[in-house]
């Protein structure tokens, strides 16, 4: 049995994208800025799926949509885009729990003069907007906060963030790769001005991403060329995957709203399932939550033998064996662990930081799934440290 539990970190394309690549590989390859018919044909392609994009975040003109080669780009391009127009260093604010596409780029702005705040967050990975207030300064003119953490499945009340930066005149840019194609996303109900997304995390291909630009916000290209996204991006547009970006979209946004709580079911019945697993400890929010994330850090008792050696990426190994992929959180920089940063910033010790795991769940996932996962999880848990299986039982 094989059983796919790590759909944040990237989605099978679905059947429907593949036979529309192919079709566009072989039939319709044109060059979207060529004038002839080859040409043309590739323009309506790229233009319908940018108003596929458009739709599914309700954006208000498809032009808003600036196509990027994915949610990293499209995150480098909000913070870059902004912060390039001033000609001295000024203020940023991100949060603690930011992907490195955020977090990375604002370090490499910090070196450069930029003052940077980063906002703490409670155990469950959550901003207090008051926080937020009080870290504003004269001089912030950008504020980045993560809608849906991929880690820990934490959501973050961005309408309120956003609306406070509204109140002080300051642009607000939120990282919804996660969110999109899970839960319902309105750009302007938001009051956000920048939103990133991508395609190969709602069964599109790798390989294409998108930055929504809120109609009357200047930011600037990251590099020069022929300008083919509005001057705000250059290259030949990757036709395949922009369009597979646009029908996953669609896919996605009709069926959003049966399986997203079909999710938020599986996913429920995955946390009660292991709730007599002492050894488990689920981290994130669990009512602030996306609806196809799970997550656990490993608990040990006091004075156990098996503490220093049991990590997320153990049970990653051993869960692979069994033929169920999961992810930690954990990175391994030339063979050696280092703490996760997320776990680190909600309150967690540097060794309880290398014992996170994640499970996210998708379109192929089932009920037999989970109910099989949770048991080999369980019996993987009690053979690596056998002496707390006798006290279990």
């Amino acid at each position: 049995m094989q059983i796919y539990l790590d759909y944040s970190a990237t989605t099978p394309p679905r059947q429907e994208v593949i036979n529309q690549v192919q079709e566009i590989l072989t039939q319709q390859w044109g060059n979207p800025s060529s004038l002839h018919t080859w040409g043309q044909r590739a323009a309506t392609i790229l233009e319908n799926a940018r108003g596929q994009v458009a739709e599914l975040i309700h954006a208000p003109h498809p032009d808003s949509i600036i196509f990027t080669s994915g949610g990293t780009e499209a995150d480098n391009l909000a913070i870059l885009g902004i912060t390039r127009r001033y000609c001295t260093p000024q203020h940023l604010i991100i949060s603690s729990v930011e992907h490195s596409a955020i977090s990375e780029t604002a370090y490499i702005l910090q070196k450069q003069g930029w003052q940077i705040t980063t906002l703490p967050v409670n155990r469950h990975g959550r901003i207090n907007p008051l926080e937020l207030k009080a870290a504003i300064q004269d001089n912030t003119v950008l504020i980045s906060i993560i809608y849906g953490q991929s880690e820990v499945g934490t959501l973050q009340p961005i309408e309120k963030l956003a609306k406070i930066a509204r109140c002080h005149g300051i642009l607000f840019h939120t990282d919804a790769v996660q969110v999109a194609g899970r839960l319902p996303i309105d750009v302007q109900g938001l009051g956000v001005d920048l939103l990133s997304l991508s395609s190969h995390k709602i069964y599109g291909i790798q390989g294409a991403g998108a930055l929504y630009v809120r109609p009357g916000v200047e930011i600037l290209p990251l590099g020069g060329g022929g300008g083919q996204e509005r001057q705000l991006r250059s290259g030949t547009q990757a036709l395949p995957a922009i369009a597979a970006f646009g029908l996953a979209a669609e896919l996605a946004a009709s069926e959003m709203a049966s399986e997203s709580p079909r999710l938020m079911a599986l996913r429920d019945r995955f946390f009660d399932l292991m709730a007599d697993c002492p050894y488990l400890l689920p981290t994130g929010d669990r009512l602030y939550r996306l609806p196809h994330h799970i997550s656990f850090i490993i608990c040990y008792p006091d004075k156990n033998p098996h503490q220093d050696l049991i990590t997320g990426k153990t049970l990653v190994r051993q869960l692979n064996l069994a033929g169920i992929g999961i992810s930690a959180g954990a990175a391994c920089h030339s063979g050696k662990l280092s703490p996760s940063p997320i776990l680190l910033a909600m309150g967690y010790t540097e060794k309880e930081a290398l014992r996170g795991i994640r499970l996210t769940l998708g379109r192929e996932t089932t009920l037999e799934d989970i109910d099989w996962t949770a048991m080999v999880l369980k019996q993987i848990i009690y053979r690596l440290m056998p002496q707390l299986a006798i006290v279990n039982r």
